[in-house]
């Protein structure tokens, strides 16, 4: 718990106390100033009055650091009380609650053996002090008187000596007690902040997570239908002259391609709560898309399918993946072949296995920096926990090979 270098009311960590110290203070002071029971043989109130109130100016800096510092500061006020208790000696003045003060101090600057070897001090110190002022009374008295009164200064002496050890040893647990309870408020306080923190920070990366996943969707799904409708178009325009019929028919799928990706746009305005396989299976939707791809780029794809059944989410990120790799391989690749591959795999672990090859132009994967699409597959799979590998070379063709857990959907 950081200690305040000048100790006020506002930054105490217990207000009440220092108010107390205060009063208690000047009570002690305006205790000096009344006649005492025997004359002075030393010292002067003038003496005793000073000490008192550079002790109470020492309460209002509390060093924790360096432990040597508030070692010294501690026996400067154990100083200061001895210096006052000597300046009126004859007058009986025993000044416990300065003892009291310094221990009460002492919890704000040590630990615990820190506290104890202070309160051990303290009590050794007003002991002595005891035995001191008796003895000094006992002198002055008459010897007659001195012998009578012998036993009730004994008796005195005992009761101050136990009264003061059990109000040190009340006050040092109260103020343990509630140095403690400040430090686990502390504590606590500092939990909540990193629990907001923690929060805030969570709520950032659900919202990246959120928006990563959008764009993922909208790349993904109106990606694939407006790079479908711009082939068709496209071959449409060139067959406008020598085929008409088949532009007509050309241009008839691309009005579908329109719609579709109309849908998918209005898919992508409410987030894309639903999943694109829309009801069918992993492998009807997959036979769906090759046949789309099949139209657009007069290539058949050879598919190898052997997966069992697996939970949605893990069918929408295969289903995803196959689509990002079949419209890179429309847009760029004028390959001759596609193979396709997806079964399980058993080593290590059960995973399921996805190959994506065809026989295109290729390209350098590490000059790729500008493209969504590679990105997108690889935060698929490794969202899944699995792991992502393209395999290009110009001239050599383009190779996708991605693993997933395999975690059988339950019925």
């Amino acid at each position: 718990m950081p200690s305040p270098r000048i100790i006020r009311p506002a930054n105490h960590p217990f207000p009440f106390l220092l108010y107390m110290e205060w009063a208690l203070l000047g009570l002690a002071i305006a205790g000096e100033l009344t006649p005492t029971l025997l004359p002075r043989v030393q010292g002067t109130s003038v003496l005793s009055i000073a000490c008192i109130i550079g002790f109470g100016a020492l309460g209002l800096w509390l060093p924790k650091t360096p432990i040597s510092l508030g070692v010294a500061h501690v026996a400067g006020q154990f100083s200061l009380i001895v210096l006052a208790s000597k300046a009126g000696l004859a007058g009986l003045r025993l000044f416990p609650l300065l003892y009291i003060f310094l221990v009460i101090r002492s919890c704000l600057l040590f630990g615990a053996k820190g506290r104890v070897w202070v309160a051990g001090i303290s009590f050794v110190l007003f002991l002595v002090m005891v035995q001191t002022r008796l003895r000094s009374l006992s002198n002055q008295l008459p010897v007659s008187v001195g012998r009578r009164l012998s036993p009730y200064l004994g008796g005195i002496r005992l009761n101050l000596i136990v009264l003061f050890g059990i109000l040190l040893v009340f006050v040092l647990l109260l103020v343990n007690a509630l140095v403690a309870e400040r430090e686990r408020q502390e504590e606590l306080r500092l939990a909540n902040e990193k629990l907001r923190d923690s929060a805030a920070q969570i709520e950032r990366l659900a919202m990246a997570q959120e928006r990563s996943r959008i764009a993922r969707e909208i790349h993904d799904a109106l990606g694939h239908s407006l790079t479908a409708l711009n082939i068709q178009l496209e071959s449409a325009l060139r067959l406008w002259q020598g085929n008409p019929e088949k532009s007509k028919e050309l241009l008839t799928q691309a009005k579908q391609m329109g719609s579709t990706a109309l849908q998918d746009v209005r898919q992508a305005v409410t987030t894309l709560r639903e999943t694109p396989l829309q009801g069918q299976e992993l492998e009807d939707a997959i036979a769906t898309l090759t046949q789309h791809f099949c139209q657009m780029t007069s290539l058949k794809p050879q598919v190898i399918f052997t997966c069992p059944t697996l939970p949605v989410h893990q069918q929408v990120t295969v289903y995803r993946i196959l689509q990002e790799a079949l419209t890179n391989t429309c847009k760029y690749a004028h390959a001759n072949s596609v193979k396709i591959m997806i079964q399980p795999s058993y080593e290590g672990q059960p995973q399921i296995y996805m190959r994506i090859q065809d026989d295109g132009q290729g390209f350098a994967p590490h000059d790729n920096t500008t493209g969504f699409g590679i990105t997108s597959m690889q935060e698929r799979a490794e969202a899944e926990g699995g792991r992502f590998q393209l395999t290009s070379a110009p001239g050599a063709g383009c190779l996708i090979q991605v693993w997933l857990p395999f975690t059988p959907e339950n019925v």
